[in-house]
């Protein structure tokens, strides 16, 4: 599998765990609540991948460096507030400002997170490869 895959698949991981976390912090866990969890996941999802190129952040030359973390979570600041209208529209309501900004914190920290274990996976892939050259 392509490393860009196991990006990807991380950042959709990333975005359960921040789902579930956030849903848990209401005290929202049970299986009852996967409808729910749905409703923020999605849209949170969707909003990155439509966002995440424009800021290179599937570019190896920019995943693999550690200056450019910040595009993350920049990345989803600008992802969270759309997420917040995508799942306003999905439940046929208004967007929360609170939420959408509590949203794209929270989102953009995991996502720095995840990230940055990325990158440190990546720095060690590499120096692995240069030493067996």
């Amino acid at each position: 599998m392509k490393s860009i895959h196991w990006l990807i698949l991380g950042d959709i991981f990333a975005i359960a765990l921040v789902t579930v976390i956030g849903f848990a912090a209401h005290g929202e866990t049970g299986l009852d609540f996967a409808p729910r969890m749905l409703t923020t996941f999605g849209p949170v999802t969707l909003a990155w991948f439509l966002v995440a190129p424009f800021l290179g952040l599937f570019n190896s030359e920019i995943t693999g460096n550690p200056r450019q973390l910040w595009r993350p979570f920049v990345g989803m600041v600008f992802a969270g507030p759309l997420a917040a209208l995508l799942r306003a529209l999905l439940l046929n309501s208004v967007v929360i400002p609170v939420f959408a900004v509590v949203l794209s914190g929270s989102a953009g920290l995991g996502m720095l997170a995840w990230r940055s274990i990325w990158w440190t996976i990546s720095r060690k892939k590499v120096r692995s490869e240069e030493h067996t050259s």
